[in-house]
């Protein structure tokens, strides 16, 4: 039964690289307790298992998909990269700075203790990292070293072998640290400190579903009896910002509204905002009433990227005020929803804008396209990819990847998977400058991110699962227990100098942390256990200088434990 199965998975290896990615994502989908392997670490699972059959695809197949991965990755975290290069970013930075520097230390001196190959000590790093990315950075490093074809493959096969074993381990050690015993060695209560920094914030009480998704928004026609003698400028006032008056009818006039006008009895008042707003609106007003013929409204929910310099580094809350950046913004549009670096933020009074920032805009269609030009550009919602731009762009980062550098007497070079990441950033960075221009969109980008990954790990796992099991013999359970190590370690460290010297608020220190690792798990974890979504703040900056910074180090890890393992014989 198994012969018959291999002949045909080795006739068609195309069936088995869908066999491996079906069965791996469906594991990777199971969740144990706060835990979720995901579909890359289920993937890299199953085509080992499938791998044992001797299954092989080309290595064209590897190279090319890995290729869109990795500069679908850089794309999609260019804006906020280049965005978090200031002040600020660059304090939070210190922790990615912590993250790489003692990852590096530990995994050499692994490298030394434990005798390791420079596959292994790669793909120790990704996994106890947890940085998919690694990988293949990595291993294509390893492709380019001056060895026999054989000894190439093994170091690749021991590179995925030992992330599949780390990665495991290093998943559940950061994901408990960070949401169960930091807090404690902390000693804060970190759902009070959560709930303490929302409404410091002006965040109310709101709940985490309110202000990660967007509010729903409507309009509403009520006939005026109770509110006769309210002006204008008091309603606006007690909706505090979540709803405007948007017309005003009289006798079948429509009448200019401004924040003086004062209500008579009967008179008709279009009112837009949130629903949890305008349900309370007819104890103030009146009744309401369904016949909205008199009113000729239309509305529109639209997206503008914030990329006008004067408004980075401000707070949300003063789009809708006067002040010497000019004119706010209409009072019939509403903000309902922020999102940054494709990560829902909480709407938050004392939120700080940044470049690249998305927001969303609801209101009036004629007070929108008053509203756009002063914040930047409408984002192009299109369904089209400029297939040209992104090969022009993976076409650029070969030929820089291509270029090698001596450092200290190392060569080294960024390979085609960091020469595609870096020109990634760059074409990712001039579309959030020009959203209006047609590029790619980010239902494709995540496409070309999940589907790169994981047929480039499905790829070098089928190829690694003969020799996997030869190092899980070799070094049994010392390669888990440093993966831990590695994971935990720089947590620690960052820990200590967030909570010493950058004096960070404790869910923000503990969402960066996550950030630092790559870690999506932990960051849920760390947001279940603070009960909002202040954890984000600190996790979209360092999340998105990791994401950059780790991919980067697999040429630099295979270069240096190759100096480590030459000098120790």
């Amino acid at each position: 039964m198994i012969s018959a199965i291999a002949e045909v998975l080795g006739r068609q290896p195309e069936i088995a690289l869908f066999l491996v990615l079906a069965v791996g994502y469906a594991v990777g989908q199971i969740r144990f307790g706060p835990v979720q392997l995901g579909g890359i670490c289920g993937t890299l699972i199953a085509a080992l298992v499938v791998g044992q059959l001797g299954i092989r695809l080309d290595d064209s197949v590897k190279n090319v998909f890995f290729m869109l991965f990795i500069f679908a990755l850089g794309y999609a975290g260019g804006p906020q990269f280049f965005a978090n290069l200031d002040a600020k970013g660059l304090r939070l930075g210190l922790l990615c700075l912590v993250e790489v520097v003692v990852v590096l230390a530990l995994v050499l001196a692994a490298t030394v203790f434990l005798s390791l190959d420079q596959g292994t000590a790669a793909g120790l790093m990704a996994g106890a990292a947890t940085e998919s990315a690694v990988v293949g950075t990595a291993t294509d490093a390893i492709s380019k070293l001056a060895l026999p074809l054989a000894d190439i493959r093994q170091l690749q096969a021991n590179v995925v072998t030992a992330y599949s074993i780390t990665y495991v381990f290093g998943l559940i050690a950061i994901v408990i640290v960070t949401s169960q015993v930091f807090p404690l060695l902390l000693r804060v209560d970190l759902r009070a400190e959560a709930d303490r920094l929302w409404k410091t914030m002006g965040g109310g009480g709101e709940s985490l579903d309110a202000a990660s998704a967007t509010p729903e928004m409507v309009g509403r026609v009520f006939l005026v009896t109770v509110g006769r003698g309210r002006t204008v400028g008091e309603l606006t006032a007690i909706f505090g910002g979540h709803a405007s008056i948007e017309r005003v009818m009289r006798r079948g006039q429509s009448l200019a509204v401004a924040p003086t006008l004062r209500l008579q009895a009967f008179d008709e008042v279009l009112a837009i905002g949130r629903r949890s707003v305008l349900v309370n609106v007819a104890e103030l007003l009146g009744r309401e009433f369904a016949n909205t013929s008199a009113f000729d409204a239309v509305v529109e929910t639209t997206e503008v990227v914030v990329n006008r310099r004067e408004w980075f580094n401000r707070k949300l809350y003063e789009l809708h005020e006067l002040h010497d950046l000019g004119t706010p913004l209409p009072p019939g549009v509403q903000i309902v929803g922020l999102a940054r670096d494709g990560n829902p933020m909480p709407l938050l009074h004392d939120m700080t804008l940044q470049r690249g920032d998305v927001l969303k805009l609801y209101g009036p269609v004629l007070d929108v396209a008053r509203a756009l030009p002063l914040i930047g550009d409408r984002v192009v919602a299109s369904t089209h990819s400029n297939i040209s731009y992104a090969a022009a762009g993976i076409l650029l980062g070969v030929f820089i990847g291509s270029f090698s550098v001596k450092l200290g007497g190392i060569p080294f070079s960024l390979g085609t998977g960091g020469g595609a990441l870096v020109t990634g950033l760059l074409f990712g960075w001039y579309q959030s400058k020009n959203p209006h221009r047609l590029s790619v969109p980010p239902e494709a980008l995540a496409l070309m991110k999940d589907l790169g990954l994981a047929t480039f790990i499905a790829c070098v796992g089928l190829a690694s699962g003969p020799q996997a099991l030869s190092l899980v013999k070799k070094f049994g359970i010392a390669l888990p227990l440093v993966g831990v190590a590695i994971a935990v370690v720089p947590a620690t460290i960052s820990l200590f100098v967030g909570h010493r010297l950058l004096k960070l608020e404790a869910p923000v220190l503990l969402g960066a942390i996550a950030g630092q690792q790559c870690s999506t798990p932990a960051l849920s974890a760390v947001q279940n256990a603070a009960g909002n979504a202040t954890p984000l703040l600190g996790y979209t900056i360092t999340y998105a200088i990791s994401n950059v910074v780790l991919p980067l180090m697999g040429p630099l890890i295979v270069a240096l434990a190759g100096l480590v393992a030459h000098g120790a014989k």
